[in-house]
């Protein structure tokens, strides 16, 4: 009787062994997905921190370019 407890309860260990294998498998699988999302992330961040840097340099060189044409217009005086 106590010899069909044993076997029992190593079967349940098994059991609950091949159950953390698993979970530790899965675990690793999603640890490496989520590295992969915050990597593609910081990407994106990159990408829309130089964007910014973009239009700032396009904004700047439209205020230039304004500034040169109210020049030219008070010259030709062209405005009032």
């Amino acid at each position: 009787m106590t010899e069909n407890i044993e076997n029992l309860i190593l079967e349940h260990l098994r059991a609950i062994r091949a159950e953390i294998a698993t979970l530790g498998n899965k675990i690793d699988s999603l640890t490496v997905r989520v590295s992969s999302l915050e990597e593609h992330v910081a990407g994106l961040r990159r990408d829309l921190a130089l964007l910014h840097g973009d239009i700032a340099a396009t904004n700047q060189r439209l205020d230039h370019h304004e500034q040169r044409l109210d020049r030219i217009e008070k010259r030709l005086e062209l405005v009032g």
